[in-house]
């Protein structure tokens, strides 16, 4: 059905895969009031494969989702030294990190070829303070965010390599539903390197802790196709105290 101009039923299914999908298209929204969130919704040109979207110490004047693609995010230490400290997957919002202080905390660099929205914070505040839906739908997201961080810690704090993996894919796992796609079967954008910079693992220890939850019957890994066999055995290791309940 078209609104205005609008395809909304177009719309709805090119952003079906997107964290924002009820911010930018909610259930009954009229037609003058998607013509304000169209507007303010801007595509960037694509960012090819390594390309920054934002830097630390930048000033923050919009949030970002890709449409396509996937993003790490990454911080730097007084000595230069880069460590990865998220994972954004399509679909999923950026620039969280600016919120608390105005600027960027972490650089953002693209995965792969990708294509992001940039949605102006300014003109976004604005339409959400009329539009309740909206604010509510940003806030849920914002929580889902700062879960991520607490699971990332969580994760540095597991003492055993396989249980940081599993954390890891067990995440992926969750995350991917939520965006309405498969759980069970998915492909990892990012490198072994930036999984190792991720858990604060070595890369030998990536790739020797995937082999053995493969040989295990837990996961098969091919390339950065992976595909959990036994989702119960998965959480078993995730949540250990389940099975003493």
């Amino acid at each position: 059905m078209a609104v205005d101009g609008i395809d909304l039923e177009r719309l709805r299914r090119s952003c079906a895969q997107c964290s924002l999908q009820v911010l930018c298209l909610p259930a009954g929204i009229g037609g003058d009031e998607l013509h304000r969130l169209d507007d303010i919704v801007r595509s960037r040109r694509p960012l090819e494969q390594g390309e920054t979207l934002f830097r630390a110490g930048q000033g923050l004047a919009s949030l970002y989702v890709a449409r396509e693609g996937a993003f790490k995010t990454l911080a730097t230490d007084p000595d230069g030294n880069q460590q990865v400290i998220g994972f954004h997957l399509p679909g999923e919002l950026m620039g969280l990190d600016a919120l608390g202080r105005g600027r960027h905390a972490c650089d953002a660099q693209a995965l792969t070829r990708a294509t992001v929205c940039e949605i102006p914070l300014d003109q976004l505040e604005h339409v959400c303070s009329q539009l309740p839906g909206l604010q509510h739908q940003l806030l849920r997201i914002i929580g889902q965010g700062i879960n991520r961080d607490q699971g990332h810690m969580e994760m540095l704090g597991r003492r055993h390599a396989n249980e940081r993996m599993a954390l890891f894919l067990h995440g992926l796992s969750e995350r991917y539903q939520l965006l309405g796609r498969p759980g069970d079967m998915f492909v990892l954008p990012m490198s072994r390197e930036d999984i190792a910079s991720y858990l604060g693992m070595v890369i030998e220890t990536v790739s020797r802790t995937l082999t053995k939850l493969q040989d295990d019957g837990l996961i098969a890994v091919r390339g950065r196709q992976l595909k959990i066999l036994d989702a119960a055995r998965l959480d078993a290791i995730v949540h250990p105290l389940n099975e003493k309940l």
